[in-house]
């Protein structure tokens, strides 16, 4: 048996499973719009999305109240991939993953730091000395509490890498942009 290659790019163009497709336009469906979250609704808070290097971000801001508010991101990897914890070095370990990121600038500031909704595991890579954190395979959401300064114009920033133990690893994204329009009433979702 051959080992896994944890490192090697893959093209970012390649078809998507039906399932993968499936769970995303699920995903999709109630969701309309890309505008903030009205304070006191029971709406879905507005997303917006993009897909890059197998990976699709869906990014949504919810819990707007007096400047401040949480934005969440679900990082959806193609079926069999996994995402590097976001307490991976910039750099990775001995060279190998990218963190997975979400940082803001702007007319926003973090209130704190991202947390996961997933449990990191440490995985052995051939060639590597240390062991790799990661999350399981599978969608992985960040949140980040953060506050406007003032009305304005904001980016949310997003990085990460995702592999899978026998196809290899994609190309890293590196502070790929989202914006933001915000005010005191909320922050406002650019369409993707």
């Amino acid at each position: 048996m051959r080992p896994p290659r944890p490192h090697a790019p893959r093209r970012a163009g390649y078809a998507r499973s039906a399932r993968t497709v499936a769970a995303l336009l699920a995903l999709s469906a109630p969701l309309t719009g890309c505008g903030g979250q009205s304070p006191g609704t029971n709406a879905p808070a507005p997303v917006t999305r993009f897909t890059e290097n197998g990976v699709t971000v869906a990014l949504s801001v919810s819990d707007w109240q007096a400047s401040k508010g949480t934005l969440t991101a679900v990082f959806t990897p193609e079926e069999g991939f996994h995402l590097y914890s976001a307490e991976l070095p910039a750099t990775g370990v001995e060279g190998v993953g990218r963190p997975t990121t979400m940082k803001v600038a702007g007319a926003l500031t973090a209130t704190g730091a991202p947390k996961a909704g997933a449990q990191v595991r440490d995985i052995a890579l051939p060639g590597v000395d240390a062991p790799v954190p990661v999350y399981p395979d599978g969608p992985v959401t960040l949140t980040l509490p953060v506050r406007a300064g003032a009305d304005g114009e904001a980016s949310v920033l997003f990085g990460y890498a995702s592999c899978s133990t026998d196809q290899g690893c994609t190309i890293p994204v590196t502070d790929r942009p989202v914006q933001l329009r915000v005010t005191a009433a909320g922050a406002t979702l650019a369409a993707p």
